[in-house]
This record gives structure tokens, C-alpha cells and sequence, in this order.
């Protein structure tokens, strides 16, 4: 019974980046900071071509889930992608 919990566990959690990743906007965040490691808000922002409320809001979701990190740059804060399974998600779907 100890195994089936465990699993579950594991499968929950790569359900969880699954669904985070399933938003368009997520998954392009992603996958332009798999190409452009530490990139800041203001250059995500002006590629998306979304208000910076919204950006900050599927950024922190990112952050909450474990799958970005945040480093602050003087007043920047400069993100990467950190998870490995979303890595590969978007490895393979790119």
C-alpha cells in the first residue's frame, strides 16, 4: 500500500506541472526562458504582448509550483526555468 501512495504522489506532482504548462501563456514563458535563461519581466512582457499584471500572475503560479526561480538583479528580477520535468515537457513538445 506504501508503493501505490508513493506513486500517486509522484504522479501528482507531474500532473501539477502537466497542468501549469497546459496554459498557452505558461508554456510560452517556459519555453522562451529555456532559450534565454535570466530573462526579466520587461523583455517577457514586451514578446508577450501582455499587460504586466497578467505576466506577473502566470509568473507567480510558475514560481508557486517550483518550476521557475526568480534571482534579483539590483531592481530586476531575472528568471529561470529550474524544473527538470518541465524542461523535458517542452523539449518534447518543441
Amino acid at each position: 500500500m506504501e508503493n501505490i501512495t508513493k506513486e500517486m504522489e509522484i504522479l501528482e506532482s507531474k500532473a501539477k506541472v502537466l497542468k501549469a504548462l497546459s496554459h498557452p501563456i505558461r508554456l510560452c514563458i517556459v519555453k522562451g526562458l529555456m532559450k534565454e535563461e535570466g530573462c526579466n519581466v520587461s523583455k517577457m512582457q514586451s514578446c508577450l504582448e501582455i499587460p504586466q499584471s497578467t505576466l506577473s500572475q502566470h509568473l507567480a503560479k510558475l514560481r508557486n509550483l517550483g518550476i521557475l526561480e526568480g534571482e534579483r538583479n539590483g531592481i530586476e528580477i531575472n528568471y529561470y526555468v529550474i524544473d527538470e520535468d518541465a524542461k523535458k515537457v517542452v523539449k518534447a513538445l518543441f
